[in-house]
């Protein structure tokens, strides 16, 4: 019996440890801000590539990269002027190499 309390815990810890480091809606939004001049026709890329890189290197998930998806579709919903186009765009611009193109009516939950 101690045996396996002592296994739950261990697979708690773990689950706890796994979920601290889930990649959060913040985290994208402070990676990204830097593009909003650019993805609003209202800047240019600047340092907007430095902070897309670092995304990519982060979000090493199918679940880190959908969380990604989805924070930008809802930060898509709240900038005025933003041009989906040049979100689309962003991470060739970029030079990072994305197996589908971020757009508004994307399906993030397929993404992997």
């Amino acid at each position: 019996m101690a045996g396996k309390i002592a296994c739950f815990v261990v697979l708690c810890i773990v689950a706890a440890a796994h979920s601290a480091e889930a990649l959060t809606c913040t985290e994208v939004d402070a990676y990204l801000k830097n593009c909003v001049p650019f993805l609003t026709k209202t800047g240019l890329l600047g340092t907007c590539c430095d902070g897309v890189k670092k995304l990519e290197a982060v979000a090493t998930t199918t679940t880190d990269r959908q969380t990604a998806c989805t924070c930008l579709k809802a930060a898509g919903e709240t900038i005025i002027g933003l041009d989906w186009s040049r979100v689309g765009d962003l991470p060739s611009a970029c030079g990072v190499n994305l197996p589908y193109t971020v757009s508004a009516d994307i399906d993030c939950s397929k993404i992997e």
